[in-house]
């Protein structure tokens, strides 16, 4: 299985999200080219303000595994991961990170900050970015434009 499937599997993730009028943000954690965690943002549903997909996806994997160290896991997800996710990934001592679209006002993964690769920290995290970029970028307009829409 190649990267264009575990990123498809993320965003079928954001439509959930998008589907629960959440920011349409998807993740899926890969073991072994297995997936173990999966998530989508459930901020709203969950008023959780530490509910993203990235967050909820290393839970399940953490589950998963027996482990909170996943070291061999890749985390696949539809937007950059925030600064509190990538400090999570971080934490989770993740392998590597595969992101869609660059999100430019909260990345943690290079956009803003790069927490992810901060040779000051204990870990640091291999980037891939611009996987299935345009369906994840596309998904997230689509989402605001309705929520534009629905205000007036």
């Amino acid at each position: 299985m190649d990267e264009k499937y575990f990123m498809n599997e993320a965003l079928k993730e954001a439509q959930q999200a998008f589907e629960e009028d959440e920011v349409p943000i998807g993740a899926v954690a890969v073991y072994k080219n297995q997936i173990v965690g999966r998530g989508h943002n459930q901020i709203e549903r969950l008023q959780d303000p530490t509910a993203h997909a990235e967050i909820i996806a290393i839970t399940a994997a953490a589950n998963a595994l027996s482990s909170w160290r996943l070291e061999e896991v890749i985390v696949y997800t539809t937007v950059e991961p925030c600064i509190m996710c990538a400090g999570a990934l971080v934490h989770a001592r993740v392998k590597k990170v595969i992101f869609g679209a660059r999100d430019e006002k909260f990345g943690g993964c290079g956009s803003i900050f790069n927490i992810v690769q901060e040779k000051k920290l204990n870990h640091q995290i291999e980037i891939v970015e611009g996987v299935m970029a345009a369906e994840a970028a596309s998904l997230m307009k689509s989402f605001f434009e309705k929520k534009r829409k629905d205000r007036k």
